[in-house]
């Protein structure tokens, strides 16, 4: 069973746009406007430098972003770091290279690798606005690698990189600034149902268990400001939200996929049981998604 991407062809141009606003001392986010393939876009000031989180989907969001942090921040250093690898967050780096030092983590740089070229054809063909903007990408490497956790000492204000394994993709990182503002890419999002990004034999490497398990940490964490990869700025209550979206599909599949369900029929009876009970929530054509991953069952055995 296949699943068709979303439609965006009728969705306005995924343009990264408007000023910083600041949500803690220091830390500031170009809200994406809920603009399908926009992502929020983080600035964050120190004394002796600046941190961007997200470049938007290629070179001209790139540029864009780069000009917003030089506004707020002058002529500091600056770093460059992404949640992951998918394009509308990642692929304007090119914007950065000598203007700021790129950091990753391994996994990331390596998916980038071997799955950029596929994404960058996948996205262009969902519509030729988005296409547009993807047309003079180039990728670029990180200036620096880390694994498993870095630190980042900006002058007055210490953010942390932190690399959780597989969850939303295989290599996902979380921002974490002073420990009060929480970047957490797609792993959250706010009143949309979050994207597993399950397209065998593509790109299987979404864990839906993982992925619940991390959003508990975070709720540990008890972040004052949580950013989210697309939506509004929230606090510590939303990840307990997305978690308890997919323990839900989790659930409900592996009970239908015991008695017997093929995956079409999970699919056909998990879908609207989840659009009745998140209503308010965009983006339902993901519920399939993810119900087909937790039905593979790949990192839950």
């Amino acid at each position: 069973m296949e699943l068709p991407l979303p439609d965006l062809s009728a969705a306005p141009p995924p343009l990264v746009q408007g000023e910083p606003v600041e949500v803690s001392e220091g830390v500031y986010v170009i809200p994406d406007g809920r603009v399908p393939l926009v992502p929020n876009v983080g600035i964050v000031a120190g004394e002796r430098a600046g941190l961007v989180i997200e470049t938007g989907i290629g070179p001209r969001n790139g540029a864009y972003v780069l000009e917003q942090a030089r506004r707020l921040l002058g002529d500091l250093p600056l770093y460059l770091t992404i949640t992951h690898f998918h394009p509308e967050h990642g692929f304007g780096a090119q914007a950065f290279k000598g203007e700021a030092s790129i950091v990753y983590n391994r996994s990331q740089r390596e998916e980038l690798r071997r799955k950029g070229p596929a994404y960058l054809k996948m996205f262009a063909g969902l519509g030729p606005h988005i296409a547009a903007e993807l047309k003079d990408v180039e990728f670029v490497d990180p200036d620096l690698v880390y694994d498993g956790a870095a630190e980042i000492d900006l002058g007055g204000r210490l953010v942390e990189l932190r690399t959780w394994g597989a969850a939303h993709t295989g290599s996902d990182q979380t921002v974490l600034v002073d420990g009060r503002v929480l970047f957490g890419g797609d792993l959250i999002e706010t009143r949309m149902f979050p994207i597993a990004p399950y397209f065998p034999p593509y790109d299987a490497d979404v864990d839906g268990g993982h992925w619940i398990t991390l959003l508990d940490r975070f709720i540990e964490l008890d972040p004052v400001v949580v950013v989210p990869g697309h939506g509004e700025i929230a606090d510590a209550g939303l990840p307990a939200e997305i978690r308890d979206y997919l323990r839900h599909v989790r659930a409900r599949t592996a009970e239908l996929k015991a008695s017997g369900a093929s995956e079409e029929q999970a699919v056909a009876t998990v879908d609207p049981e989840a659009r009745s009970r998140w209503g308010t929530w965009d983006n339902p054509e993901w519920i399939g998604f993810a119900v087909r991953a937790f039905y593979a069952d790949a990192h839950d055995q």
